[in-house]
């Protein structure tokens, strides 16, 4: 049976998350029957941004009561299918859209950036209290089966003094299709030619060893109920459930902890931002950049059959620049650059 976390980040999903699979209603459907009026929005999708999805919807809905938004987290796979199926209001990923499941979809959608954050490796090791150092070749072949210790002669290297333990390592996964496994499986096939041949990059990949867990809240659970284990979340599980996660090795060849700085950094040392947004800002150049960030993005339908229901987003939209962006560091997130928020400001003038 699988563990899920009992901290902050497992009560998102549970207490505040309303399941909408099954749903037959697409973009354009109305409120529900005995509404009387309301708006109900349904999405689904990320597990990446959940936390601070749920928090912006809660206060948006309060601020306008006749618009209750339902948000599931079922992952980017999810998300990405179920709002171009047109099975849900919106979706929300952490992977860019391909051009395939662009031209294929029965929706057209625009890909809105919202914030960025930062996926981090999380381990157990009781006894171990210093943060731990790992370098993308180390946590690559830990998942290869290359490393199957924890006093391996490639992670002492990387934490001198540390008096690591001749204890089997647990690799944990997302066993669905997740967009921070696409961020995290990014960056290893960019530091490590083993990885890039390999399993590669993608949101679902084969992995060579170790357990697969559902969700974000599935994995950090499993890792902090089992000692020995390693895994990948994002940021602010890690933080909210009290985990331990370590520094990684940047491009400039320093070790940096996952920060709403380091993500900040990250995203700095981009190029010039595409008109569709769609950009990889892993192993981003600079001393302060941390190498496993990622922009993560709302899909949203272009055109709502149901002009209310466009309205809303229109202005949920607006909404989330204006206000929400503000709380995004204090919930271990970074808020959008301002050129990139002024450019999803003229993006948003096309949802109808």
């Amino acid at each position: 049976m699988r563990r899920v976390s009992s901290g902050w980040a497992g009560l998102t999903a549970l207490a505040v998350v309303v399941a909408v699979a099954g749903c037959k209603s697409n973009a354009g459907a109305g409120p529900a029957a005995g509404d009387s009026g309301k708006i109900n929005m349904n999405g689904a999708g990320a597990t990446f941004p959940s936390p601070i999805y749920s928090k912006w919807f809660s206060e948006y809905a309060t601020a306008h009561p006749d618009v209750h938004i339902n948000y599931q987290s079922i992952g980017s796979g999810g998300g990405i299918k179920q709002v171009t199926d047109g099975i849900v209001d919106f979706g929300a990923s952490d992977v860019t859209m391909s051009d395939e499941q662009i031209a294929g979809a029965k929706v057209k959608v625009v890909a809105i950036p919202t914030v960025l954050g930062a996926v981090v490796p999380i381990y157990n090791l009781p006894g171990v209290t210093r943060d731990l150092n790992f370098s993308g070749d180390v946590i690559a072949n830990i998942y290869l089966g290359k490393i199957t210790k924890w006093d391996d002669a490639q992670i002492a290297k990387d934490n001198p003094g540390v008096a690591l333990p001749n204890k089997a390592i647990l690799p944990v996964y997302r066993s669905e299709g997740s967009g921070t496994t696409f961020i995290f499986s990014d960056y290893l096939s960019k530091v490590s030619p083993v990885w890039a041949a390999g399993p590669g990059k993608g949101s679902a990949i084969k992995w060579p060893v170790g357990v697969g867990q559902k969700g974000s809240e599935g994995l950090t659970g499993m890792v902090r109920e089992s000692p020995g284990a390693f895994g990948y979340v994002e940021l602010v599980y890690a933080t909210k459930n009290n985990i331990q996660y370590g520094l990684v090795k940047n491009a400039a060849g320093k070790f940096v902890k996952g920060s709403t700085a380091g993500v900040t950094a990250a995203a700095a040392n981009v190029p010039q931002m595409p008109a569709d947004y769609r950009v990889s800002i892993t192993n981003a150049p600079g001393d302060d950049s941390y190498p496993i960030s990622s922009f993560t993005w709302l899909l949203v339908p272009t055109h709502f059959t149901d002009p209310a229901k466009g309205k809303v987003m229109h202005d949920f939209l607006g909404w989330m620049l204006d206000a929400g962006e503000a709380e995004a560091p204090g919930m271990s997130y970074a808020s959008l650059p301002g050129s990139v928020a002024e450019s999803v400001r003229k993006t948003i003038a096309q949802v109808q």
